[in-house]
């Protein structure tokens, strides 16, 4: 039995691996989150409390479980919030961290953290694992450190790379791409939608399949873990307006330029998959197929 330790179990990716580890006869889970568990079924795993930004709550979780394994998925992911409140942002992306660090090597537990393509400026994507990070944003910056605190650590670590994480989970409170482009159009908003940004969207069960051949691997490294298709913002959403048969006449395609958000984003981005593919046996779906998983999922 392998002991697995996710911290943000009550996110989407974070509930994706609930469902997943916990009817894993190799894996005893224990799913962790701050306060209470939002997920409605509650068995087949430990649930315990723990908020990632108390150094206390980090080292009492783990003297307690001792797990092989950690997957942190917690981190403050508003690329906006984190530009506007980066004092919130760092105590969340890279101060958690830390204690997470510690406390793994205190346990000789392996680390499985997730970090994403907005460490990179987007001027050359799609990128593999080698490419040079340089963030445009306060959230990229604090996401590059906190891989820098992890490579150089001395405990057993993967770092998963993601692009535009999608799905369906519980209880969100925040939306997705999918889910917020879905919505607008079937009650016939007029969206604005960028046209030139790229990115290779990732189904959530997707990610949560690296991240689960990572850490049974115990895989030194870093990995691209994305979807396997690039594809603009508006491309994205067209995709999305004609999956679910929905008039594509309320889409206005704009520039980067003319939203007013706090963070700049990368233009291009993406990921080239080839090290996740054979060193992992990694296997994303294709976007319409991730879509029909969704759809799938919403009418349950």
């Amino acid at each position: 039995m392998m002991k697995i330790l996710v911290t943000g179990s009550n996110g989407l990716l974070g509930q994706k691996l609930v469902n997943k580890l916990k009817v894993d006869p190799e894996v005893e889970l224990i799913a962790t989150a701050r306060g209470a568990n939002r997920l409605q079924e509650q068995f087949g795993y430990t649930y315990a409390a723990m908020d990632i930004t108390s150094y206390r709550e980090v080292m009492q979780v783990m003297d307690q479980h001792q797990p092989d394994v950690v997957i942190n998925t917690a981190a403050m992911t508003n690329v906006d919030a984190c530009e506007t409140e980066p004092d919130k942002c760092d105590e969340l992306n890279i101060e958690a961290v830390k204690y997470l660090l510690e406390a793994c090597e205190k346990h000789n537990s392996h680390l499985v953290h997730l970090s994403t393509d907005f460490i990179f400026n987007g001027k050359e994507g799609p990128y593999d694992e080698e490419a040079v990070p340089d963030p445009l944003s306060h959230y990229g910056a604090s996401k590059l450190t906190a891989e820098k605190l992890v490579s150089g650590s001395p405990v057993s670590w993967s770092i998963i790379r993601t692009v535009l994480v999608y799905g369906v989970a519980e209880e969100m409170s925040r939306s997705n791409i999918v889910l917020w482009a879905k919505g607008a159009l079937e009650k016939e908003q007029q969206i604005r939608v960028v046209d030139d940004q790229f990115r290779s969207p990732t189904l959530a069960e997707d990610l949560a399949d690296g991240c689960i051949l990572a850490a049974k691997k115990k895989a030194q490294g870093i990995y691209n873990i994305s979807g396997k298709d690039q594809m603009s913002i508006l491309d994205l959403v067209w995709k999305v307006a004609d999956f679910w048969k929905l008039d594509k006449s309320v889409i206005t395609a704009v520039k980067s330029s003319t939203l007013s958000q706090p963070a700049k984003r990368p233009p291009i981005t993406g990921f080239i998959l080839d090290k996740a593919i054979t060193e992992l046996g990694y296997t994303p779906h294709s976007f319409e197929e991730g879509l029909k998983i969704v759809d799938d999922q919403l009418n349950g």
